[in-house]
Parts: C-alpha cells; sequence; structure tokens
C-alpha cells in the first residue's frame, strides 16, 4: 500500500530511476579508484562542486543550468588535480588537498561576499533527491550513457593500469589518457551525485559500495557488478525510508551503505572461519 502511494508521485519516480542511474556510476567508477587507492579524489571535487554551487548561486541559476554551468568546472578541476600529480611531481593525495582547499575556499569567499544566499544551502550540502527536475534527469541519463560506454569501451585499458599501472605502460597502453578518461568521468559522477547524496556525503557514494563488494566478489567483474547492485539497493532503500520516516535521504542512504559494510566485512569473517 506504501509502496503504491509513494510511485503515484512523479518526484519519488524521478528520485528513484535518477538515484539508480547515479548508484551504478558511483559503485562502478568506485571500485577502480579504490583499488588505484584515488578514493579522496570524490571528496576533492565535491569541494570544488561547493565552490561552482556558491558562484552559480551567486550569479542566480536554476537547477538544471546550475548543473549544466557546474560540469565544465568540476572537469577542469579534475585535469588540475591530475596534472599536479603528473608534472608537478607531487602526491595525488597532495593534489587533491589543494584543489579541494582552493574549491571550498573559493566557495566560503563568494557566500561572504554574496552576504548568504536566499536558498536552502543544505540541500546542497547534504542532498535532496526528491527534488530532482525532469530535466535533471535528462541530464543524468544521458552522462549515464556517456559514462558506462566509456568504461565499456575503455575497459581492459582501466583492468591493467588499475593493477599495474607501470605494466600497463611498457605493455603499450597510453596510462595517461586512461587516467584523463577515468578522472573526467568521476568528475561527471561527483557532478550529478550530488543530489544524491549531497556534497559533503559524495565520497561515500563513491567508496563505501566498492569497498563492499571487494569484501565478498571473488573476482574483478564480481565486484564491478556487485557494487553496482549494492549501490543500487541501498539507494532505493534509502529513498524509501526517507520518504516514509522523513528523514534527510543522503544521510539515510549512507548510513544504509554503512549498515552493509558492515555485513559485508561480517559474511568474509565468517567465510573465513570455514
Amino acid at each position: 500500500m506504501i509502496i503504491t502511494e509513494m510511485l503515484s508521485y512523479g518526484f519519488m519516480q524521478r528520485a528513484l530511476v535518477g538515484g539508480s542511474l547515479i548508484a551504478i556510476l558511483c559503485s562502478v567508477l568506485g571500485v577502480f579508484l579504490v583499488l588505484r587507492r584515488l578514493s579522496l579524489i570524490g571528496d576533492g571535487l565535491a569541494h570544488v562542486t561547493f565552490g561552482s554551487v556558491a558562484l552559480a548561486l551567486l550569479f542566480r541559476l536554476q537547477s538544471v543550468y546550475m548543473t549544466l554551468a557546474i560540469i565544465p568546472v568540476v572537469l577542469a578541476s579534475s585535469m588540475g588535480i591530475l596534472k599536479l600529480a603528473q608534472k608537478a611531481r607531487i602526491y595525488g593525495d597532495a593534489a587533491i588537498g589543494i584543489v579541494s582547499a582552493i574549491g571550498i575556499a573559493t566557495g566560503v569567499m563568494l557566500a561572504s561576499v554574496a552576504g548568504g544566499f536566499n536558498v536552502d544551502l543544505f540541500s546542497y550540502l547534504f542532498g535532496n533527491i526528491l527534488s530532482i527536475s525532469s530535466s535533471e534527469l535528462v541530464i543524468a541519463a544521458l552522462l549515464f550513457v556517456i559514462v558506462i560506454a566509456c568504461v565499456v569501451m575503455f575497459y581492459n585499458e582501466l583492468f591493467a593500469s588499475t593493477f599495474d599501472e607501470d605494466l600497463a605502460k611498457s605493455s603499450g597502453i597510453d596510462t595517461e589518457r586512461i587516467n584523463t578518461v577515468l578522472v573526467l568521468m568521476t568528475a561527471l559522477t561527483v557532478v550529478l551525485a550530488m543530489k544524491v547524496v549531497g556534497i559533503m556525503l559524495i565520497s561515500a557514494l563513491l567508496i563505501i559500495p566498492a569497498v563492499s563488494a571487494l569484501q565478498i566478489a571473488k573476482g574483478f567483474k564480481s565486484a564491478i557488478i556487485t557494487a553496482a547492485v549494492i549501490g543500487v539497493v541501498t539507494v532505493i532503500c534509502g529513498i524509501s525510508l526517507s520518504f516514509v520516516m522523513n528523514l534527510p535521504s543522503g544521510a539515510t542512504i549512507v548510513l544504509i551503505n554503512f549498515a552493509v559494510l558492515l555485513a559485508s566485512f561480517g559474511g568474509r569473517a565468517l567465510r573465513g572461519h570455514k
């Protein structure tokens, strides 16, 4: 009865479809990022997204135009992280920290200059998938197709670079191009995930389903599929629970993911004792 009522609302239909698409993207990319120890790139790009949101709010852009305006800024920032790590010869976490600090400082500065924003900034910081519009759903679907197509197209190169970048390079794989593809796909996904879990919790959706899947999966492909399933199920459960119990959707999704992570650790421990 509750499910029927829930699905009768247009905003819930958009939330469930959009949330599922974004959950798949985050989970699939998360497996590559976690194994390559680039998990925090999502957190760094989220801080850049905060600065971009503040800039868009300063120019009073509406929701869908805001998303379109943020995408090039976050893409450029992801390339900045990559170039800093490659050209300046500093570690990846330091490059992420530098770009992250610039992003958050820019956002705080713009908010100060504007004297605050007459909008619910809380919804951008902690997410509100229930407010996703039809236009944003179309953008999410288009970007979903682009990112999944890139993963399929470059799967072998991504797989080789993930496990041994030096060996992949010596085998003739253009690892610099593959790294560029990976960070650009991550940047697009971070912008989309802003609506699902919010800027402050984006890294959780990129990391936790992937880590949970890696505890129980027996191979790389099965890890990707398991992560996608975990991501979709937890996002649907989180959205449904937030609707029924009037809870914040982003925080609910993250806490359900954490419960799944604990269960996966438990499952692995039990399997180890057999």
